[in-house]
This record gives structure tokens, C-alpha cells and sequence, in this order.
């Protein structure tokens, strides 16, 4: 669950805020030093592997847990290994969300190879997988061969641009008629969408419910509020999670008007803020699009991701905002009725449904904290 910026300043006692900003304000100004220095290093490095995964640590990914590690022992390859510590446990059971950001990272690494002169061939699994669980043995192992002919992937062009807008859409804008079209662009997956408003609102209505229950199931509550970095220090301290950051977090971090216990405290000005906050960004979608995949293995998940990026991209190209909502997704007790009329209406004759979203016109927002290149090599 990420808090609407936006809103939770009207929200958290807005006056006292700003007269607090008035009189801290040297904290207020505070942003990060370290966790968005990636962001303007993509693309350096001398070895072509470098530079490619330089780009891919952008990648999308469920809570921003970056859950990536590579191994470049070997010259001209990349093996690509999970770290476990960064799994979500109640929200994501079986790591399929996981996997999917993954598949992001692949996808934006091959993209990038493409513009630099790389072909890239991917061998998801090289040692087989488990699909209850993630382990230890390498996701993907990826060779890169200089190629002067190889196509470069005009999607690449919006990698920099790319983000998970998680604000209020405009909901006086509505979104021309060829939106679909222009994010049509998923290779393995069934990609759907639509921009219907009696159709869209139903989707509100399930979307905001959806969330209501991951809200009010007290473990995956808990599992993303024990994510949340408040402040500068604790994103530079540790660039994954959900991070809130700018002049308004900075003070309510340092007043002690926002904190971990608060927003996990139903009777919390905070935490009621925080369910208007999330619920105007499920309640001001303005279309909503959809992958479906016939298989649910783990190397139908990486492609999965690789579609998703590709789609994300493709908003991103069309000036469009766009947000993950993955919460009817996910596979835990309290969420199988959701799941089974998610996939009932999306998968009625089989399959499964791997991703949501909600798309619109939405505010400009800034980049997601990563760890530098150098924290995910493992060798090499």
C-alpha cells in the first residue's frame, strides 16, 4: 500500500502540516542523496553486461524489493539469481509476483543490450524451478554475443521515463479511443483492457474492495507497512520498500506524526488517512488493462513480465499514467473470492490472470529509490 503524496496533506491535519513545514524548514527540504543516483548512471560502464544491467535495476517490481542478484563470473554471460530475503511471504505466497518483476529485469536488460549492440538469448531456469517457491538455483542465465545487426527495441526509449503513478487520475480527462491499441503490445500474454465507463466503474468498485481486504487482512497489512522507508535517511539507508520522501514526509517522520505504529493503528488519524489516500487512487481509474496467460509455470511468469514492462512502456509512450493493482491477484485464504471472480470474468474458460492495472492522466511523479549495480553482483 503506497500513501497518495497528494492527498495525505490534506488529509493528516493539513494546517498543522504546513505550519510545521514553515518552522522545519531545513528537514522539509531534505531529499534523497544516494537512492536515486542509479537513475542518472544508466547506461555506464566498459563491460556491455554492465551497462545493460544498469538499466534493468529500473525494472518494475512488486513493493520496489529489487529482488535481483547476478552473477558475472563468466564472460559474456549473466546468471540471474533471486535473493530470498526480499520475498513477500503473505501477499505473494508462491513468488508469482516476484517472478513477474524478474521477468521486468530480463526484459529491460535485453532492451538495453539491443541499443548497444548486444544480442541477448535468455535461457529462463537453466536448472529447473519449483512453483511453489523460489530457491536457490539460478533464474536465468543470459548471454550476450556483439551483434552490429541487431534491432534495437523503441520501447527502450521510454525506460528513463517509466514509473508506477500511485495518485489520483484526473477523472475529467478522459482517454482517447486508440489508448487500447497503442498498449497492445504484449508478445506471449492475452493482453485486454478496457476504457468503458460503466465497466470501469465496476472495476473501481472490485479494485478498491480488493484492497480493502489485503488493508484489513492483518499479516499482508502488516507486510507492507514493515516496507515503508519514511524520510530521506531510511530511503538512503535502504533504497527498496515504499518509499516516502519530500517535504511533507520529511516533517510528518520527523514530528512523529507518521510512523509505522501510527499507520498500523486503525484508530490513527494517520492510518484513516491513509485508506482515503490509497482508495482515490482505485476510485479515479479511468481504464483498467489486463494479461492473461494460459500457463502459470515459472517461465510463463517471466514472460509475463517481460510483457508487462513492454505495456508499461508503451503507456509511457502515450502519456499515459499507470498502477499495478495486483491485490485480487494474490493467492492467500482471505483473497479467493476476488481471485476466483477475477479470473471468472478474465479467464472464464481457464488460464490465469497475472496482472491489473488502472490507467489515466495522473500528476508527474519522481523515480523509485534503487540500490547501485554494485550491491547486486554477486561475482565479477
Amino acid at each position: 500500500m503506497t500513501l497518495s503524496r497528494r492527498r495525505t496533506l490534506a488529509l493528516i491535519g493539513g494546517g498543522v502540516i504546513l505550519a510545521a513545514s514553515a518552522s522545519l524548514g531545513a528537514i522539509a527540504s531534505r531529499q534523497p542523496r544516494t537512492a536515486l543516483l542509479p537513475w542518472g548512471q544508466a547506461g555506464l560502464g566498459e563491460d556491455a553486461r554492465h551497462r545493460a544491467l544498469s538499466w534493468a535495476l529500473l525494472a518494475p517490481n512488486p513493493h520496489n524489493r529489487q529482488p535481483w542478484l547476478v552473477d558475472l563470473a563468466t564472460p559474456g554471460e549473466v546468471v540471474l539469481y533471486v535473493d530470498t530475503a526480499k520475498l513477500l511471504p503473505h501477499t505473494d505466497p508462491y513468488n508469482r509476483q516476484i517472478t513477474i518483476g524478474l521477468g521486468c529485469f530480463l526484459e529491460l536488460m535485453r532492451m538495453a543490450a539491443s541499443h548497444d549492440g548486444q544480442r541477448v538469448e535468455i535461457t529462463p531456469f537453466p536448472q529447473g524451478y519449483d512453483d511453489r517457491a523460489l530457491d536457490a538455483r539460478p533464474v536465468a542465465r543470459a548471454v550476450f554475443t556483439e551483434e552490429a545487426g541487431v534491432t534495437p527495441d523503441p520501447l527502450f526509449a521510454q525506460a528513463l521515463a517509466r514509473r508506477s503513478t500511485k495518485e489520483p487520475y484526473d477523472t475529467a480527462r478522459p482517454l482517447p479511443g486508440g489508448t487500447l491499441e497503442r498498449l497492445a503490445v504484449a508478445r506471449t500474454a492475452r493482453f485486454g483492457g478496457t476504457l468503458d465507463p460503466k465497466e470501469v466503474a465496476d472495476w473501481r468498485a472490485f479494485t478498491h474492495e480488493a484492497l480493502r481486504i489485503e488493508i484489513e487482512t492483518p499479516n499482508t497489512y502488516k507486510e507492507s507497512v514493515d516496507l515503508f522507508r519514511i524520510g530521506r535517511a531510511e530511503v538512503d539507508a535502504n533504497p527498496d520498500g515504499i518509499d516516502f520522501t519530500g517535504p511533507l514526509f520529511e516533517v510528518l517522520g520527523t514530528t512523529g506524526l507518521m510512523t509505522r505504529e501510527s499507520v498500523l493503528d486503525p484508530s490513527s488519524q494517520a492510518y484513516k488517512a491513509g485508506l482515503d489516500a490509497v482508495y482515490a487512487n482505485t476510485d479515479t481509474a479511468m481504464g483498467h488493462v489486463w494479461l492473461v496467460t494460459d500457463g502459470n509455470s515459472r517461465p510463463d511468469q517471466i514472460a509475463t513480465g517481460a510483457d508487462w514492462l513492454r505495456v508499461n512502456l508503451a503507456a509511457t509512450a502515450a502519456g499515459v499514467a499507470f498502477q499495478p493493482l495486483s491485490q485480487a491477484l494474490q493467492e492467500y485464504p482471505e483473497m479467493a473470492k476476488p481471485y476466483a471472480d477475477l479470473h471468472a470474468r478474465l479467464a472464464p474458460t481457464g488460464g490465469t490472470v497475472q496482472m491489473l492495472a488502472r490507467i489515466g492522466y495522473g500528476s508527474e511523479v519522481a523515480p523509485s529509490p534503487r540500490w547501485p549495480l554494485e550491491a547486486k553482483i554477486l561475482n565479477g
